[in-house]
């Protein structure tokens, strides 16, 4: 099978300034104007077009010295609310696959917000919920490591959704650096890795481009990375987070990559028949057959770094000085062990 996959590259604008109701029309309003953008990029592109990924947070930007509970009433979505019905509403118009992400509630943790990717279908269903593991200045499963598995169980955490246009998994932001989350979505049969991201871009390598790359290439899998096309309605130049959404090959081949600016430039066709022959093709090339991961668990086992269930069963309220301290705790951990 192939197919046209689009990294949309579009405007944040940010819902930092506006009051709680204005935020939440706002969203809405963004999210019509992007199914607009959608329809017409089909109609432009061609009806091949069944995947489309859109920027990290792309319709409401980040907390910027907000509360973590005035950011939660202000931008996160309900699992059940109108943001989403709006998404589901834009697949079934445009019949596409839709990836994007967001900051969402969880009735299980009601003083939390994550940040999460999902995949609506042509027919408006959720395929695929994915919430951030690691962030800077958000809550995560890590933190309410206990009471999350317990909820929810392991397989949740690196979900990956076996759709009619691909097995996908979902990477957020700055997690393309870390490989172990791409690398469990593979083992779990991934074979294309949608990258939602915020990112400065240039015509030098940065470490976002550099690792997209490398996940593709030690994936052998096609990776969907999109970036925002500026971002409006903060005290940020707009164009700090503008451009170089791509589409990269299980080769690691960058098949599309977009300028400045919004844009559909960042298209491309993905091949599934292709990239299976790749995979089951005995050689040095073929990294998946090779890779001991037992050996890499066993190494990984007695390595304590990060701190595992910090917010306990999420009751607690987490502000920016919390991140932080956690963080200067580890390191000074680090380098009293001698690691770092």
């Amino acid at each position: 099978m192939a197919y046209t996959a689009l990294a949309l590259q579009i405007a944040c604008r940010a819902v930092n300034s506006l009051s709680i109701t204005d935020a939440r029309a706002a969203i809405l309003n963004s999210i019509e104007r992007i199914s607009l953008q959608v329809a017409n990029a089909k109609r432009f592109l061609g009806q091949d077009l069944k995947l489309v990924s859109l920027p990290e947070y792309s319709v409401t930007g980040f907390p910027w010295g907000e509360s973590a509970t005035e950011w939660k009433e202000k931008a996160a979505f309900a699992p059940n609310g109108p943001e989403y019905d709006a998404i589901a509403k834009l697949c079934q118009d445009s019949q596409i696959f839709l990836a994007s992400n967001h900051y969402e509630t969880d009735a299980n943790f009601p003083e939390l917000y994550f940040q999460c990717s999902t995949v609506f279908s042509p027919s408006g269903d959720l395929v695929l919920r994915y919430r951030r593991l690691i962030s800077m200045f958000a809550p995560s499963p890590f933190d309410v490591w206990d009471k999350y598995l317990d909820t929810y169980g392991l397989d949740a955490l690196v979900p990956v959704a076996n759709t009619e246009i691909g097995k996908l998994s979902a990477i957020a932001s700055e997690e393309i650096l870390y490989p172990e989350i791409a690398r469990i979505s593979a083992s779990k049969g991934a074979e294309i890795l949608l990258h939602s991201s915020s990112e400065v871009s240039s015509p030098l390598p940065t470490p976002k481009s550099i690792t997209r790359h490398a996940r593709a290439v030690e994936n052998m899998a096609y990776v969907v990375s999109a970036n925002s096309g500026g971002l409006s309605g903060i005290a940020i130049p707009e164009n700090s987070t503008d451009g170089g959404s791509e589409i990269i090959d299980y080769k690691g081949r960058v098949l599309a990559r977009a300028g400045s600016g919004e844009t559909i430039n960042a298209c491309a066709d993905i091949s599934l028949e292709s990239l299976r022959e790749y995979r089951r093709r005995p050689g040095m090339a073929n990294l998946l057959s090779r890779h001991p991961m037992q050996m890499w668990a066993e190494a990984y086992s007695g390595f304590d770094a990060a701190e595992q269930g910090g917010l306990g069963d999420g009751t607690q309220v987490p502000e920016r000085d919390y991140y932080l301290a956690r963080q200067k705790r580890v390191i000074e951990k680090l380098d009293k062990a001698g690691l770092i």
